[in-house]
């Protein structure tokens, strides 16, 4: 023992007393020995503290064994009774120890004592070791229970063949169902088909090497039927008599995948988008050559076929240009003339048209925004959203059926991967077209807004609607959603940045019908040969002056030697030296504030940036008249009103 014994003896003999004392003693015990001789003193002794051991004579004056070992057995059941008597019989023992006494021994027999009094102590510490081991248990029983209760994680145990053994209560948060119910089902019947084989792989391998833990994700039916994807770590412990199952710890990760998938999603979309704006780009200077010149072939003197040529060629080049702005709306890299915009007015006008393109057996309806939404936008960017939407519902409705439109308010944008700007702004509007038509396929809707994506027939469509529509919404510093299942028809949201009220629109200026003649000294700055030879041709026949290079840095070195004869410099806004057509144009404008600039771009980022001073901004591909107007504007006038801005 590590401490003494502490020993409470109800006897009268003080001989006897000494006696136990003694051969306690000799046995090696370290003890105390607290002498009570009679009921007084013993109930005293137990109020003062408690005590290993309890030995009680079986007969005193007034005061018997059974009477003490009744009220040791109330005050400290837990503690050793031994009843000691000379002339106790069969019966009364017999009677004491169904009483709780813990042995008897006989006074004539001094020799059995110390034996009864060391398997006294041994059993009560047994008890008490069990005690403290069921404590334990109870204790870990209850952190485990509270663990597994409040975690997010599942904790699962699977028999052999996969059947649920025990699932902590948080499966029903991922499931849908509690653990009672999953109980002896098999976990593989609730696996999604195409990660089943994987899956049954890896739970055969866990078995074959239990000693290594397996790890991998898959999705899982829910009690609704949808799919929700874990991850999960499991470990074959057939082999422990105590668990004998595969223990698994999963995690519902589906928010995780959705996020990472949206990401991947943006990534691709910005990726094919830089890829559609450097097409548009080198695809708009052949599309200005061709159409600068089969304009100069229209409009000269030549045979009827060959005008109608030239005019063909001409039709031809115009739906490759549309088709190449579509490529920079989806990329964000058209140019927007911004104004502030009310949703409600625009949706309105554009009903009679959409009447017209939805046939006779399409329903419309259109609920507006109870007060003027308003929204800072390009106005024909926002037509031809709403545009393109609507032809895509017709065509998912080829029976006939209803288009609604709706407009509302909403705090913001609810989608994690929407830009910033979005995402900042106090109050959003949300436009919403929703149709009764076919729905989509889910394999199709992570791929919806790509370019060149389309499930119509050949023929019938080029997958540039929805790319266009995904660009101009993102290049507003919005967001686009679609909901759909097959049958069921499908719902496009857009969220718009609300704008403030404006003030009072000003009026725009005429625009003037004639293209006069002029003899300004022009620097035209542009790398593509065919281009350059274009504009130069186009102004020399219009008495223009010019002076033309083919990068910034010959640029610059004109304007050294004439830098007091230009008038306008006409440059495009990606050149290949060390300056493009914008920071030549600042340099420029900081010796001479007082030059006129035209900036020319199939497209470019730069132009997202507003420019200082008194700059224009031709989009290419365009009509030589448009050219030739805007350079007499630009020389003739000051800032006009009616010109594009950047």
């Amino acid at each position: 023992m590590n401490r003494a014994l502490r020993i409470l003896h109800l006897e009268d003999d003080p001989d006897y007393c000494d006696l136990v004392r003694g051969m306690l003693a000799r046995e090696g015990f370290e003890f105390e020995l607290i002498v009570a001789d009679g009921r007084a003193a013993f109930e005293a002794a137990l109020e003062k503290g408690d005590y290993d051991l309890i030995l009680a004579d079986y007969l005193l004056p007034g005061y018997t064994g059974m009477d003490a070992l009744l009220t040791a057995r109330r005050e400290h059941p837990e503690t050793p009774f031994l009843l000691i008597s000379g002339t106790i019989g069969e019966q009364a023992a017999i009677e004491g120890l169904r009483a709780g006494a813990t042995d008897y021994v006989l006074k004539l027999w001094p020799d059995r004592l110390v034996p009864a009094v060391r398997r006294a102590l041994e059993e009560s510490s047994e008890r008490r070791n069990s005690r403290e081991m069921e404590a334990e248990l109870a204790r870990r029983e209850k952190h485990f229970r509270a663990l597994t209760e409040n975690s997010l994680d599942v904790v699962t145990i699977l028999d052999a063949r996969a059947r649920f053994l025990y699932n902590s209560s948080s499966v029903r948060s991922v499931l849908g169902v509690g653990p009672a119910e999953l109980q002896g089902k098999c976990a593989f019947d609730l696996i999604h088909p195409d990660d089943l084989p994987t899956l049954q792989a890896a739970f055969m391998k866990g078995l074959q090497h239990p000693e290594n833990s397996v790890t991998l994700s898959f999705r899982i039916r829910r009690n609704d039927g949808a799919w929700r994807y874990l991850e999960a770590v499991g470990q074959s412990r057939l082999g422990d008599p105590d668990i004998r199952g595969v223990v698994v710890n999963s995690r519902d990760i589906t928010e995780q995948k959705q996020l990472e998938e949206q990401l991947r999603q943006a990534q691709k979309m910005e990726a094919i988008g830089q890829l559609a704006g450097g097409v548009a780009h080198d695809f708009n200077n052949i599309l200005m050559v061709i159409n600068g010149y089969a304009a100069l072939l229209a409009s000269a003197n030549l045979p009827e076929s060959a005008a109608h040529s030239a005019r063909e060629i001409q039709k031809a080049a115009d739906r490759a240009a549309r088709l190449t702005r579509q490529l920079l709306a989806f990329s964000r890299r058209q140019l927007m003339q911004l104004s502030c915009l009310d949703l409600n007015e625009i949706v309105g006008n554009l009903s009679r048209m959409l009447g017209r393109i939805l046939g006779e057996n399409i329903r419309l309806q259109i609920n507006p925004a109870p007060r003027p939404a308003y929204v800072r936008a390009d106005a024909g960017m926002i037509e031809q959203v709403l545009m393109n939407l609507a032809v895509n519902a017709r065509d998912a409705m080829p029976g006939g059926g209803s288009l609604r439109i709706w407009i509302e308010f909403s705090p913001k944008s609810p989608w994690p991967s929407d830009p910033p700007e979005a995402g900042a702004a106090a109050e959003m509007v949300c436009l919403t077209v929703s149709d009764s038509g076919t729905g989509i396929a889910p394999e199709h809707l992570p791929r919806l807004f790509e370019p060149f994506f389309t499930t119509k027939e050949a023929g019938k469509g080029t997958g540039l609607g929805l790319a266009t529509v995904y660009g101009i919404i993102k290049q507003h510093q919005g967001a686009i959603d679609v909901e759909s299942e097959p049958g069921r028809g499908a719902r496009f949201r857009v969220w718009l940045p609300a704008a403030a009220e404006p003030g009072a629109a000003t009026e725009r200026a005429p625009e003037p019908h004639a293209l006069p003649q002029g003899c300004e000294t022009i620097l035209v700055v542009e790398d593509e040969q065919s281009v350059r030879h274009l504009f130069c041709s186009l102004l020399e026949r219009h008495g223009y002056q010019i002076l033309q290079a083919d990068s910034a840095g010959q640029a610059l070195e004109i304007w050294q030697n004439h830098k007091r004869d230009i008038d306008l410099l006409l440059a495009d806004v990606v050149l290949p030296d060390r300056l493009n057509g914008r920071e030549l144009a600042e340099r420029l404008l900081a010796e001479a504030p007082r030059l006129k600039v035209i900036l020319t771009s199939g497209y470019s980022t730069e132009m997202r940036r507003p420019l200082d001073g008194d700059i224009r901004f031709l989009q290419k591909p365009c009509q030589p008249r448009d050219l030739l107007k805007l350079v007499r504007e630009t020389l003739g006038s000051g800032q006009d009103p009616a010109a594009p801005r950047v």
